[in-house]
């Protein structure tokens, strides 16, 4: 990373008017080396296109005050061009009187570049910076000695703190302790604050004072007393008055969040001292309520019996470093995304994606308790070699499950009911092995007094938790067992919806002849309240069949009984021989006459299988496609009225089209097509793509692809495709009018005679005639007005249909007396035929007989 760097002349007026540059040439001291415009100006050609700032800021009053006797600090950073350190603040008289120069250039040899190529502080006695003879703009005074201490670590420099010193003996270890804390503090900063910028922040100040300056402090401990010596700065970060503070570490503590004590209590305690720097992050309660985050680098300095002496520490205002959002719009956004996922999938998506995508985790996996066992319902990465190979002997479904007690450490949470971090290389069971070498959350999910699931969070590099992170880790497992919980309930309404749903509509589409019909329906995604999508695909007489698809207003019980009723007239009307108009037109009234305010839309298609032609009506629906052979696509311009429900007198054209073989005609609701986020136009547009783009062999997956182009359903969708294929063999039909005479049954029999010696179907005849005289007779003597016989020959069975006036249907005796007069006849008729019925029929009913045939080859 490259850091922001500028040219700043020093901020306390010590420069004289005029210095000598690094070429020996005389310059203005208000101008910088760079051109530029000076202090103030943003300079926006370093860090790889971010904005640097600049401007005269004050360094290091904190760290001045504890280690007095320094003259003067700069902060050198890299340039963009990665060829030269910049001077980019100053305090004191770095860049006057000792000759510090404005820029390094890394070819050239000097205590700045030497420090920032090698990695390692330099500290430079008077006798030793004389080595250096040419790294200064004026001759440093005699007794000046110099510390410089390089920024950042191995894979990425910044640049270097420099530190000038006049006190005799130069810089004792004490204060290069300090000094070296206060650099890491530096580099932190440095880090931050190009973050900030490159997120399109404004420039401020990094250091020193200013409402937007960086507030810094040290410290001193006494690890024998426990007594600590701090300056101002320090206590005004904790928030205690310097009147009030009585010097005890104690006094300190009692302001830190008690979740944060542990880390704490790990560098105050002198049991738990370990020697070297230790950097980390806390939070105080202030006076008024309010959380501070604080940043605290310190180093152990030992005795002579190595034991630990005293702690040097510099403490910030960590949440002046920090770019990223806080804990508290994090748990927010969470929450929010949380409270739009209504299935357990959806849950585990947004928890996958919290974590993986801020936390830079490697594994996540999120379990729930059932009874005494932990079924996994999120794994992330899916695959099976990226777990224990215990989880994958337990991989029998879509993810492994296993006993609480085959997992001591997750039963142990769980029992607890408190997260459990563990740092890298912890000791695990073979169960938990690999799960995360560089660290491992294991987080127990509350819900309403009880946990209800796991989840578990892994790194595969090493991973410092701090305190920030192991707050958000416990908020994230509070909220995550919630929605689990709202999601199951979610879960079992949205099934038991569906499940009334479907009771309400066809288990099976019947078998077609010259076609296929498929049908899908979906639940919505959104909401879970049943809806009133409908569809339905009716055989009807002389080979006719009725595609009907429909939906009823809102998405309620009432909604769905509407529904189920309109769907039972519809068939019954269209079973009665009414024509497509009179179907959808008697469908209306009867919802006009219902107690309800509730409204349908229904698209009603009459197709004669035999010819390929089509009459549809619409009511308030969507207009149907039809997809061509050829690949093409069509939206069919049908005529239509108001939804059925709205007038009682509303009228229903009819609209004809004739269906090509290999066409496929589909019907669809509107919760296909339309949405919130989805314009009706576009959607048909969609779906007409996907039409025209599937394979019509496969009608099943034809509807599958195009209920695939449309993820989220805002509404519940209902789909009804046929394809239309023809019929390679075509009924042959006759029909004759019985009149009422003495000898009509004579008659209609020689008309059957002669109508299957035509077909050639002479073998046939007495079984025929026999189921002839019996349906006749029945219809000349139980009922009046007129009677119609009708014969059909399809491709393996003839039928035999009479019609007649009377509603009343024929009923076969369960037994016959000898005695009896009447009653044989529909035995006899059960006997010889494969199968017999009667549908109702406007005005009357018909009673048909089918006689099974060998299979005719094509004409």
């Amino acid at each position: 990373m490259l850091c922001p760097v500028g040219a700043f002349p020093p901020p306390g007026g010590a420069d004289p008017p005029g210095r000598r540059s690094t070429d020996g040439r005389q310059r203005d001291a208000r101008k910088p080396d760079d051109g530029s415009d000076g202090p103030g100006a943003p300079d926006r050609r370093a860090g790889r296109g971010r904005t640097a700032w600049r401007g005269a800021v004050p360094v290091a009053q904190a760290v001045r005050a504890r280690v007095p006797g320094f003259a003067g600090i700069a902060l050198y950073v890299l340039h963009e061009d990665a060829e030269e350190l910049r001077l980019a603040e100053t305090t004191g008289q770095a860049g006057g009187r000792y000759g510090l120069s404005q820029r390094y250039s890394l070819s050239v040899r000097s205590p700045v570049t030497d420090a920032f190529r090698t990695g390692r502080a330099l500290w430079l006695s008077p006798e030793e910076m004389a080595a250096y003879r040419g790294s200064w703009t004026d001759r440093p005074p005699a007794g000046m000695s110099l510390g410089v201490l390089p920024l950042g670590g191995e894979a990425e420099r910044l640049g270097c703190l420099v530190v000038v010193d006049e006190t005799e003996g130069g810089v004792d270890p004490d204060r290069r302790d300090f000094l070296e804390l206060y650099a890491d503090q530096i580099a932190a900063g440095l880090e931050a604050e190009a973050d900030r910028l490159a997120a399109g922040g404004t420039p401020r100040p990094l250091l020193g004072h200013g409402p937007d300056a960086q507030l810094t402090g040290a410290f001193t401990l006494e690890v024998s007393t426990g007594r600590i010596d701090a300056d101002p700065r320090v206590l005004e970060l904790v928030d205690i008055a310097p009147e009030e503070f009585d010097g005890r570490v104690e006094s300190l503590l009692t302001h830190t969040v008690p979740e944060d004590l542990p880390a704490l209590m790990s560098i105050v305690e002198p049991g738990q001292l370990a020697t070297g720097s230790r950097l980390l992050e806390f939070r105080i309660r202030r006076g008024t309520g309010e959380l501070r985050w604080l940043r605290l680098s310190c180093r152990v300095l030992v005795d002579g019996a190595d034991g630990p002496e005293r702690v040097l520490g510099v403490l910030d205002d960590a949440s002046r470093l920090r770019p990223r959002a806080d804990e508290v719009s994090r748990v927010q956004r969470l929450s929010a995304e949380l409270a739009n996922a209504v299935t357990v999938r959806d849950v585990g998506r947004v928890v996958v994606s919290a974590l993986r995508d801020q936390r830079g985790v490697s594994r996540v996996a999120l379990a729930e308790l059932e009874a005494d066992r932990l079924v996994v319902t999120v794994l992330d990465p899916p695959d099976p070699d990226a777990w224990p190979e215990s989880w994958r002997s337990e991989w029998r479904s879509e993810w492994p499950d296993a006993p609480r007690a085959a997992l001591p450490t997750l039963d142990a949470a769980l029992r607890d009911g408190q997260p459990q971090i563990w740092p890298a290389d912890s000791a695990f069971e073979s169960s938990l092995a690999g799960i995360g070498p560089g660290g491992l959350a294991v987080l127990p999910l509350p819900a309403d007094g009880r946990t209800v699931g796991i989840c578990l969070v892994g790194w595969d590099e090493p991973h410092e938790f701090e305190p920030e992170e192991r707050s958000l880790l416990t908020a994230t497992a509070g909220l995550v067992g919630q929605a689990l919980m709202r999601a199951h309930a979610l879960d079992a309404e949205h099934e038991l919806a569906t499940m009334l749903q479907r009771s309400l509509l066809p288990r099976n589409l019947p078998e077609l002849p010259g076609g296929v019909a498929v049908a899908r329906y979906l639940p919505a995604t959104v909401g879970l309240e049943v809806g009133g999508d409908w569809y339905d695909v009716i055989l009807l007489a002389d080979g006719h069949v009725a595609l009907v698809i429909g939906d009823v207003q809102g998405h309620s019980a009432a909604a769905a009984t509407i529904m189920g009723q309109m769907r039972t007239a519809i068939r019954a009307y269209a079973v009665e021989g009414h024509p497509p108009d009179v179907v959808v037109s008697h469908a209306n009234r009867l919802l006009v006459g219902m107690e309800t305010d509730l409204f349908a839309t229904c698209c009603y298609v009459d197709l004669d299988m035999e010819e390929g032609t089509a009459w549809f009506v619409r009511a308030g629906h969507l207009p149907p496609l039809l997809r061509t052979p050829d690949g093409g696509t069509e939206q069919l311009e049908v005529g239509g009225g108001p939804p059925l429900g709205v007038l009682a007198d509303a009228e229903y054209p009819m609209t004809q089209y004739g269906l090509p073989p290999g066409g496929v005609l589909a019907l669809m609701t509107d919760g296909l097509v339309e949405s919130k986020h989805l314009q009706l136009e576009d959607g048909i547009a969609q779906v007409r793509d996907l039409l025209g783009a599937a394979d019509p062999a496969d009608a099943g997956r034809v509807a599958d692809d195009v209920l695939g182009g449309i993820p989220r359903r805002d509404d519940d969708v209902a789909l009804l495709l046929l394809r239309y294929d023809g019929m390679e063999v075509r009924p042959v039909r006759a029909g004759w009018t019985v009149w009422r005479l003495p000898d009509a049954v004579m008659h209609a029999r020689r008309y059957t005679a002669r109508t299957l010696r035509a077909w050639g179907l002479e073998e046939e005849i007495d079984v025929v005639l026999l189921v002839v005289s019996e349906l006749v007779t029945n219809a000349l003597v139980h009922t009046q007005g007129e009677v119609r016989l009708d014969l059909t020959y399809a491709v393996d069975r003839l039928r035999v249909a009479v019609r007649d006036q009377s509603p009343r249907a024929p009923v076969k005796p369960a037994t016959v007396d000898w005695e009896a007069t009447g009653g044989r006849g529909l035995m006899l008729v059960d006997a010889v035929t494969g199968t017999w019925g009667s549908v109702p029929l406007s005005g009357g009913k018909q009673v048909w007989g089918e006689i099974a045939l060998p299979p005719r080859e094509p004409v």
